[in-house]
Order: C-alpha cells, then sequence, then structure tokens
C-alpha cells in the first residue's frame, strides 16, 4: 500500500487529488489548516491531519503522527493580495512566499527521514504556468495577463526548488506540475478547466515509476520542455 500526504487537502485541487490517488489505491493523509473543515475529505476515505505549512510545530507534530509515508504532494498555496506594482510591497512577498515556497522547504525537510525509509519515495510539488517565464511573456497564452507578482515569482522559485531536491535526492523522483487555468477558488471558478483536468498532472506524477521522470515540471499534456 502507497501511502501519501497532501497538503491544503480541505478543497479544490487537493481535494480532488486526494480523491483520485485513494481511487488507485492509495492510503491518502488529508492535511489542512482546520480539521473542522476536513468533512469532505473524510467522506472519500482520506485521514485528515492538521497541517498549517507556515507553522513549524504543527508540520512536526503533523509528522509524528505518520506511520510511515512514500509520497509527499505539497499542494497548499496562496494567491495573494497584491496583483500589481501599486500595492506591492515586500510584506507582501514575505506573505505570499511564506506559503508557496518555504511552506515546501518546511514540510519536504520534515518529510525527508520517512520518505527516505521508502522503497519508491515520491515529492510532488503543485507549482503553476504562470511561474514559467515563457508562458508569462507570451501572447495568447493563458498566463500572460497575469500581473501579479508575488504569485507569479512565488510560482517560478518552486519550479527552481524542484529541480535542486531532484539533484540532491538521486533516489527520490521530486517533479513539479502545472495544474493550468483550472476553475477553483482562487479565480472565482473562472478557468476553463474542471478540477479533475487540473489534477491529472499531479496524479500522474504522484504514481511514477522508480524509473520515471525526476526534476521536471509537466502539464496535463506531459513534460514543459524548457
Amino acid at each position: 500500500m502507497t501511502t501519501t500526504l497532501i497538503t491544503g487537502a480541505n478543497k479544490s485541487l487537493g481535494l480532488e487529488t486526494a480523491r483520485r490517488l485513494i481511487d488507485a489505491g492509495h492510503t491518502v493523509y488529508a492535511g489542512m489548516r482546520d480539521p473542522a473543515k476536513g468533512d469532505e475529505a473524510r467522506a472519500l476515505g482520506a485521514h485528515v491531519v492538521q497541517l498549517d505549512v507556515t507553522d513549524q510545530a504543527s508540520v512536526d507534530a503533523a509528522f509524528a503522527a505518520l506511520p510511515e509515508l512514500d509520497v509527499l504532494v505539497n499542494n497548499a498555496g496562496i494567491l495573494g493580495t497584491s496583483f500589481g506594482v501599486d500595492d506591492l510591497s515586500v510584506d507582501a512577498m514575505a506573505h505570499v512566499f511564506d506559503t508557496n515556497v518555504l511552506g515546501i522547504v518546511r514540510v519536504t525537510q520534515a518529510a525527508l527521514p520517512l520518505l527516505g525509509r521508502s522503497a519508491h519515495p515520491v515529492i510532488v510539488n503543485v507549482a503553476s504556468g504562470v511561474g514559467w517565464p515563457r508562458f508569462l511573456s507570451t501572447e495568447g497564452r493563458d498566463e500572460f495577463p497575469v500581473p501579479a507578482i508575488p504569485y507569479a515569482s512565488s510560482k517560478a522559485a518552486v519550479i527552481a526548488l524542484t529541480v535542486q531536491y531532484a539533484k540532491n535526492l538521486p533516489s527520490f523522483r521530486v517533479n513539479v506540475s502545472d495544474p493550468g487555468y483550472t476553475a477553483t477558488d482562487f479565480n472565482h471558478h473562472g478557468g476553463h478547466q474542471t478540477v479533475t483536468e487540473g489534477t491529472d498532472a499531479t496524479v500522474r506524477l504522484a504514481q511514477v515509476a522508480p524509473d520515471g521522470p525526476t526534476g521536471e515540471f509537466h502539464d496535463r499534456f506531459g513534460r514543459i520542455d524548457y
């Protein structure tokens, strides 16, 4: 049995990832800041665990409660409150980076001892196409009109840290996914993809074979070339 932890798993992409991996036979631990909001995850058969990626004590307690771990899905993320230059500040940047980037580092570092005991350790970080400069600068792409600086730059950092983790952990499979423009609370459900389509890459990478790709960026159609 494959044991999987998903952060930010109480709704949207995280909840759908939990549903699909449970259907695939995984034992899923659904991490979320407020376990009282975990009824949908529990109904799917997930084990709800309190996990705030911005709180080291919460992260440590969550992993102390896990019996084992094979797959980590770093899904938790925030959009932030800055959407242009006029409302940009260091505090706005720090707020987004604390969840989207440092949160991944907190969780991943805490997970490494358990993952290191797995026969097939896998990490999937959920980023976004808005972290990809080529997409941000290509007219006609969904990402092109996005003005937000903190969110885009945080997701660029997620892609880079994934590549670096993969190089440092050669026995692991460490990859990063782009959900695409998916209808979620982030965009007031204006995205043109369903949450199922938006989790295609994450779910596929969570089930990657031991000799599968590592250090790669994928969307639902496959690898995104550098």
